[in-house]
């Protein structure tokens, strides 16, 4: 019987052969879920793929709905202590150091700072303290997301000649940034698409009306050429994830859509209780 991992393994070569046949398709794994994404021209087009991927490679794979990256960020400054002091007999452990957290604008990424004057932290400790902060960011305490947007700043602390280590100040940097998310009011992130809907003229109404009622914002309406307006807009990605379907049922197949991640927003505090339901679920 083949393991999970041989089988996953077998799935992506048979399918890297058929988008090879088929321009039309996209395949990538997304490094945030580390799920395979196959993109193509529709439902009916995807089955027909994992159809061919059967009788062609022998490879079995079920469509689902992807998962949407979701991130999470800080929304005001702390100051906080991470602090490690172990004796268990022998040499202990011991490191203390102090983060200043803030937030950073949207897209801002991620910053460090030294602010150690004196040697009360020894230069060569200041690396494993943001290892520490770097390996705990990419779990963060809402709903165990990679924490974005955010400057620490090493700001204070303390060191012991015998028990300081590169492990104990690595340790005590990822304890003082996961005591300062929990102060921080870390919320959710959730990726927002920039779309362009193109539909019919008498159904135009009833495509905007759907947008609205997904959190949607229209941004503008322009007459098609020939026929037809093309809408465009922003949407929550949790919102748009079926939206394929969707619009298929509005417009009796006559309508056309193209959409891609442009920039992540707060999501609501009901939003977020709903994805970390949904999520739950899902593991």
């Amino acid at each position: 019987m083949e393991t999970d991992a041989k089988a996953e393994d077998k799935v992506a070569a048979g399918l890297e052969k058929l988008v090879e046949e088929d321009p039309t398709l996209r395949l990538r794994r997304d490094p945030a879920t580390h799920e395979l994404i196959l993109s193509g021209m529709g439902q009916t087009h995807l089955r027909v793929v994992l159809d061919r991927l059967k009788r062609k490679y022998g490879a079995s794979a079920t469509l689902k709905t992807a998962r949407p990256p979701f991130r999470e960020t800080i929304t005001k400054k702390v100051r906080v202590q991470g602090r490690l002091k172990k004796q268990t007999g022998g040499r202990g452990q011991f490191a203390d150091c102090w983060l200043e957290m803030e937030p950073l604008p949207r897209e801002g990424g991620y910053e460090f700072e030294n602010r150690i004057f004196g040697g009360v932290i020894p230069r060569q400790f200041v690396p494993s303290v943001e290892k520490g902060i770097i390996e705990a960011k990419e779990q963060g305490v809402v709903g165990g997301y990679p924490v974005v947007d955010v400057k620490v700043a090493l700001v204070d602390g303390s060191h012991h000649s015998v028990d300081s280590s590169d492990f104990a100040f690595k340790t005590a940097g990822s304890m003082g940034f996961k005591k300062g998310l929990a102060e921080a009011g870390s919320v959710l992130l959730e990726p927002v698409m920039t779309m362009e809907v193109t539909v019919p003229d008498d159904v135009l109404g009833d495509v905007i009306g759907d947008l609205n009622s997904r959190r949607g914002k229209v941004l503008g309406v322009t007459p098609k050429g020939g026929g037809g307006q093309i809408i465009a807009a922003e949407a929550p990605m949790v919102e748009v994830l079926d939206y394929g379907n969707v619009l298929n049922g509005l417009t009796s197949g006559r309508g056309l859509y193209t959409m891609r991640v442009s920039a992540y927003a707060i999501a609501p505090n009901h939003i977020t209780r709903v994805i970390l339901e949904q999520e739950k679920k899902i593991e």
